[in-house]
C-alpha cells in the first residue's frame, strides 16, 4: 500500500521535505517507525488539510482505504514545540488537525495558500520556514540532550553533560520530546540499529555498535517499538 516516499533536506535546520503516497493498490502499508520527531503534514486531496503528527512511542500503519498522498515536515527532535506552540507530550501517539492548536481563520488561510500552490511541498516548506523565524530558536540544550543519547550515554550522564537534574531533564524532555530520556534514548537507539543493519552490518554486529547488550537485546526491543522482527523491517 505504499506507492512511494522521498525525501529531501529542508531549509529548516535539521528538518526534511518529504512526500509519501499510500495506494490500497499496492498491498500493505510499511509502518511509520517511532524517531523522536514531530511533523507539519499537508493532506492533499478535496480541500486538502492541514495535521501535526507527535512523537510516537510505537510503530503505527496508517489508514489508506482510498489512493492517499502526504506532504510532511520532519522536525529535529525536540525543535517543534517551539515553533508550533504546543508542549510535545501532550501529542505522544497522536495526530490532530493544526486547527485544533491554532486559530480556524490562521489555519484556514494557510489551507487555501498551499492547495493553491503548484508546489505543495515547497508552499509547506515555506510555511516553515517562517514559523522557524518567527519563533525564538530551540535551546541549544535540547540538541546536547539528542546529542548525548544518540551517542549512547546513560540517562544520568546526558543529565551530567547537560548541568541539568535528573527531574529537570525529565521535564525538558517530556516538553521538547513527549517522552522521558529514557524512553527517547531507545528510540535514538533503534534508529541507529535500523541504520546499521540497512546497510548490511550484520544482526550481532549491529547490536554492538548500537549499544544493545546482545542480538537478543536488540530483537527484543526492535520487536517491543515496533511489533516486528528486525528481518521483517528490512
Amino acid at each position: 500500500m505504499d506507492g512511494g516516499y522521498a525525501e529531501r533536506s529542508a531549509r529548516v535546520p535539521g528538518a526534511v521535505v518529504w512526500r509519501r503516497t499510500l495506494d490500497p493498490a499496492d498491498g500493505p502499508v510499511a509502518p511509520v517507525l517511532p524517531d523522536g520527531c514531530m511533523d507539519l503534514l499537508w493532506l492533499e486531496g478535496g480541500a486538502g488539510e492541514l495535521r501535526v503528527a507527535g512523537p510516537d512511542t510505537r510503530a503505527h500503519r496508517p489508514a489508506a482505504d482510498t489512493v492517499t498522498r502526504y506532504t510532511g515536515i520532519r522536525f529535529a527532535p525536540g525543535a517543534a514545540p517551539a515553533w508550533l506552540g504546543v508542549p510535545a507530550h501532550e501529542l505522544r501517539d497522536r495526530g490532530v488537525g493544526l486547527a485544533d492548536l491554532w486559530p480556524s481563520a490562521r489555519v484556514r488561510r494557510l489551507t487555501e495558500r498551499i492547495g493553491a500552490a503548484a508546489d505543495p511541498a515547497a508552499e509547506l516548506e515555506a510555511v516553515a520556514v517562517g514559523l522557524a523565524g518567527a519563533a525564538a530558536p530551540p535551546d541549544p540544550l535540547l540538541a546536547e540532550i539528542v546529542r548525548a543519547l544518540r551517542s549512547g550515554a546513560t540517562v544520568a550522564e546526558t543529565a551530567r553533560r547537560t548541568g541539568l537534574g535528573p527531574r529537570l531533564l525529565h521535564r525538558r524532555s517530556l516538553a521538547a520530546f513527549g517522552y522521558g530520556p529514557k524512553t527517547l534514548a531507545r528510540v535514538l537507539r533503534l534508529q541507529r540499529a535500523l541504520a546499521l543493519a540497512r546497510a548490511g552490518v550484520p544482526f550481532a554486529e549491529t547490536a554492538a555498535r548500537a549499544g544493545y547488550t546482545d542480538q537478543a537485546h536488540l530483537s527484543r526491543d526492535v520487536r517491543d517499538l515496533t511489533g516486528l522482527t528486525l528481518r521483517r523491517l528490512l
